[in-house]
């Protein structure tokens, strides 16, 4: 029986040598999204939509300081943005732990309705979604890592972001001192075309050239100016016995600029070194650091196949 006395019904596969083995369905499977830095979980929306057409229930969440009602530093949104390089961010205070709070609180949300639970983070979310594993790993039955940092081999996104492996990334440009102004602060909706040309790239490198004019713009409007300092700089640390106990999957980004793919392997490797007996399962998706808005469908169709593994 599950939660609520409900009755889940599970598949039953036979492997070659005969042992059989519970694979679950898609109605007993839940599916949680945590974003990376800058974006939100808007950014989750059409893959949601193509999860769904597979029997997928999935909610994707807003870290602190992200989503629509998210603070931005006051000249952001004026004329010549004044004040905007050298404001103090109101996520100042933001910690990792408020990030691993909202992650925990829907992981125990999702347990109280479905069985199987599989917890996707992108890019800088491995901090938070990794913290939540590692806090109740009885909350989660997956963890799928989406070209993401994964503080198996070293605590802080921050090591892995000044790897010599990390050396070819395209680096969003910072406009002030993170330790200043307490946040990464980029600017999408920067009048500087080399700006925000080097923030495509490094996001969506592989955006069709060819979309409406207003199209080639509307990604800027989406993405968060101010990103918690904390995300990149608090350390987290990861057990065998907890966290390594789980079943995990990464989706290398083969055309990631951002966090490339030596850099994932990099993460990959040494991650599995904390529990040998449990390595990652390795999927690689063609295309650039951000699937769910260039490739929707092939990143839900990839997430349903994980998900739904036994």
């Amino acid at each position: 029986m599950g939660a609520g006395g409900v009755t889940w019904a599970r598949h039953t596969i036979t492997t070659a040598e005969g042992a059989h083995v519970s694979r679950p369905s898609s109605s007993e499977t839940f599916v949680l999204l945590v974003h990376g830095a800058w974006h939100s979980a808007t950014h989750w929306t059409s893959t949601q939509r193509f999860l769904a057409r597979h029997g997928l229930a999935s909610v994707a969440v807003d870290l602190p300081g992200a989503g629509l009602d998210a603070p931005v530093p006051a000249g952001y949104f004026q004329p010549g943005q004044p004040g905007f390089t050298s404001e103090k961010s109101a996520l100042y205070d933001v910690t990792l732990r408020d990030a691993t709070d909202v992650v925990f609180d829907a992981l125990v949300s999702a347990r109280t309705r479905y069985r199987h639970v599989v917890l996707v983070a992108h890019s800088a979310g491995g901090a938070a979604a990794s913290a939540a594993a590692q806090q109740a790993p009885e909350l989660v039955d997956r963890l799928v890592y989406l070209s993401a940092f994964v503080p198996g081999g070293r605590p802080r996104f921050a090591d892995y972001i000044s790897a010599k492996e990390n050396a070819g990334a395209v680096q969003v440009p910072p406009v002030a001192d993170p330790a200043e102004i307490g946040t990464f602060r980029i600017n999408p909706l920067s009048p500087d075309p080399a700006v925000t040309g080097v923030i495509r790239q490094a996001f969506l490198n592989d955006l069709p050239d060819d979309l409406p004019a207003g199209a080639q713009d509307s990604w800027r409007h989406f993405l968060h100016p101010d990103h918690p300092y904390s995300s990149f700089s608090t350390p987290v640390t990861l057990t065998a016995e907890r966290w390594g106990r789980l079943p995990r999957s990464y989706i290398r980004l083969t055309d990631d600029l951002a966090l490339p793919p030596a850099t994932q392997d990099l993460i990959i490797s040494e991650a599995d070194q904390v529990t040998p007996d449990n390595p990652f399962q390795v999927r690689s998706l063609p295309g650039g650091h951000s699937p769910f808005v260039t490739r929707p469908e092939a990143l839900a169709t990839l997430l349903t196949t994980v998900a739904l593994q036994a």
